[in-house]
């Protein structure tokens, strides 16, 4: 499996009484579907992984493997605080038809280099799924370093590294392993473009949930080195920074929401607040407005 290009990390839909919303949950995905998205996360942080029992995650991977129909690749959030919970989790993703397991550095424990490094290759031997190495030091409180990654990255299980962290030197580093068996792909959605262009082969992102148009146009620019990514890209960076302005997923929902696509998220996670509502409610409009237009170049 080779994962490339635009790939969305979907939040999960609760419905008013703050059960899944399934019905809102195939819209989403077929809405990623028709916009050309070219993978996405179930479960992962956006998708609040630790807010759902499990039998909920079940049935979101379920839903989604059955929606997607191999047309795009799954992968699931498998990631835990513990080496073989996380073994577990990834197994119960690959019995589910996941395609590849999206593992977090695990959160809380704060590891050492070494004990990521057998953490890792643990989970990839028990061969459930291909691993997709996934660092966010900022949630996880831990930093999985590039010589930590080059251990890795030859192991024959392990497909992958989506990196979070934005400077861009991190990147360069990261890019020079990276080869037929290895993607790098950028964590971060306001220095993805910039990753593309340095070679990265694409993004997990988190504005894709609403933008999935537009955001699969700027990655097909980027991987092209089109002249017009950095003007794309420009069309979008009010967008990633008011998906900043509170902790992710709550920007994101609230636009979903106004989009018809969920209601809220689960304690202690809470609503955006009320000063940035009229943003949300323009941001909503907003997206529309980007996403009309790319259909609309897509057709011309």
């Amino acid at each position: 499996m080779r994962l490339s290009g635009s790939i969305t990390a979907l939040a999960t839909p609760f419905d008013a009484s703050g059960e899944l919303d399934l019905d809102a949950w195939q819209r989403l995905l077929r809405t990623q579907l028709d916009a050309g998205t070219q993978g996405i996360v179930v479960a992962g942080s956006t998708g609040e992984a630790a807010a759902l029992l499990d039998p909920e995650y079940d049935l979101l991977l379920r839903t989604a493997v059955e929606t997607v129909g191999g047309r795009i690749p799954v992968l699931a959030g498998t990631g835990q605080s513990n080496t073989l919970k996380t073994i577990e989790t990834t197994r119960r993703a690959a019995a589910l038809g996941a395609d590849a397991a999206l593992v977090v550095t695990p959160p809380y424990v704060r590891p050492t280099q070494a004990g990521l490094v057998a953490h890792y290759r643990a989970v990839a031997n028990d061969a459930a799924l291909p691993v997709v190495l996934y660092n966010v030091p900022g949630r996880t409180g831990c930093d999985m370093l590039p010589e930590t990654v080059a251990e890795l990255a030859g192991h024959p299980r392990i497909i992958g590294i989506k990196e979070a962290k934005s400077e861009p030197e991190r990147m360069t580093v990261l890019l020079a392993l990276r080869d037929d068996n290895f993607a790098v792909l950028s964590g971060d959605d306001p220095t993805a473009a910039r990753a593309m262009l340095q070679g990265a082969d694409g993004v997990i992102s988190v504005v894709s949930n609403i933008v999935p148009g537009m955001f699969r146009r700027l990655c097909d620019a980027a991987r092209s080195r089109d002249a017009r990514t950095n003007d794309i890209d420009a069309q979008l960076a009010a967008l990633y920074d008011f998906i900043g302005v509170e902790p992710n997923p709550i920007p994101v929902k609230a636009i979903l929401s106004r989009l018809g696509i969920g209601h809220g998220l689960r304690l202690p996670l809470t609503d955006l607040s009320a000063s940035h509502a009229d943003a949300a409610t323009r941001f909503a409009g907003v997206v529309q407005q980007l996403e009309t237009a790319c259909r609309d170049a897509v057709a011309a």
